[in-house]
């Protein structure tokens, strides 16, 4: 038996054995692993301005209040449709330079909301730039800062052919004539924000399912009939508040309201679920709305339109999952979920 009390040599070479076999297991096994993860099938390549855009994120630290990662717990869907999985950040990690490593984007702190599935949530990027110039416009009560130094004031004369132009409403401006612009930081940044969607698993892999949340007896709760359709409310506070805001008023110059809205209120809902499923671009004083045909369910449309034609003042008939079905594939058919 090696007395280690007086064999200082044996007891240094042990320690340094164990330090090895732990480090390699624990550190450098784990990060080889890693570096030679392969992107998921459906997985986009990062475009330039996105991969600026990682950059711009990056030196403004905002990976301090944003994490990027779902876990495996119920109070983690809102965030995401499936647990994350290593292939999910291939591109990410990909170096910055010969010199830089890109640093972890996984975050440890939610004081902002994860922004794993934020291209999904808010896919359109007028909802971005507004929320990065203030983001008290769109999010009351929000504690986010602004980043106004992404932006330019300029007078209407001075906007040149490409500048993005930033739907402020005129009583935020400086003075009459005055625009808000962009800079090219500010949309990268935007670009890789709304890059930030999961990407399908490959047909057959399951890495893990959310863990149900359990009642007060510690049974698992049931969701939803499965006949039923989903919690329009719910829907609303996650896709559409932003926007047009929690009490349907949405916000002057760039988002339009629905509460009292026409659309809305139109007892045939045919006008209102194509400006859902096919987004809208129709009047320069409002912002573009993005389409959900590819993130939302016919009952999921069904369930957030019964909603808003039913609250906020507005008195419409409700409408069916059949009439969503068969305007989705008249509005785009290549969207087509194929439920």
């Amino acid at each position: 038996m090696i007395n280690f009390h007086k064999d200082h040599a044996s007891l240094v070479n042990v320690a340094l054995v164990v330090f090895v076999v732990l480090s390699t297991g624990i550190a450098v096994a784990p990060a080889n692993r890693m570096q030679h993860t392969d992107p998921l099938p459906d997985m986009p390549k990062m475009t330039d301005a996105q991969r600026r855009g990682l950059a711009v994120y990056v030196s403004e630290g905002c990976m301090a209040c944003h994490t990027q990662q779902v876990r495996n717990i119920e109070m983690d869907k809102t965030w995401g449709s499936r647990p994350s999985v290593p292939s999910d950040y291939h591109y990410s990690k990909e170096r910055l330079n010969i010199w830089q490593q890109s640093p972890s984007l996984l975050g440890s702190e939610r004081t902002g909301p994860d922004l794993t599935n934020i291209g999904q949530r808010q896919p359109g990027a007028q909802w971005h730039l507004l929320h990065l110039y203030d983001p008290r416009m769109v999010v009351k009560g929000s504690i986010m800062p602004r980043y106004g130094w992404l932006f330019e004031e300029v007078d209407s004369a001075n906007v040149k052919a490409g500048d993005v132009v930033v739907p402020i409403p005129a009583d935020r401006l400086g003075g009459a004539g005055r625009k808000v612009i962009a800079t090219p930081e500010m949309n990268d940044l935007v670009a890789y924000l709304i890059s930030l969607k999961q990407a399908p698993l490959p047909t057959g892999v399951e890495p893990g399912k959310f863990l149900p949340s359990p009642n007060a007896d510690g049974k698992a709760v049931k969701m939803t009939d499965a006949d039923a359709l989903p919690d329009g409310s719910a829907i609303f506070s996650q896709v559409c508040a932003a926007c047009h805001q929690a009490d349907g008023k949405g916000l002057a110059g760039a988002f339009p309201p629905l509460a009292g809205s026409t659309i809305v209120n139109d007892k045939d809902p045919t006008p209102m679920i194509t400006i859902v499923l096919g987004g809208y671009d129709a009047r320069a004083d409002y912002g573009v709305m993005p389409g959900q045909a590819e993130n939302l369910t016919d009952a999921q449309i069904t369930a957030v339109v019964n909603h808003v034609r039913s609250s906020f003042g507005n008195e419409a008939p409700a409408t069916t999952e059949d009439v969503v079905k068969g305007i989705r594939f008249t509005v785009s058919p290549e969207t087509a979920l194929g439920q």
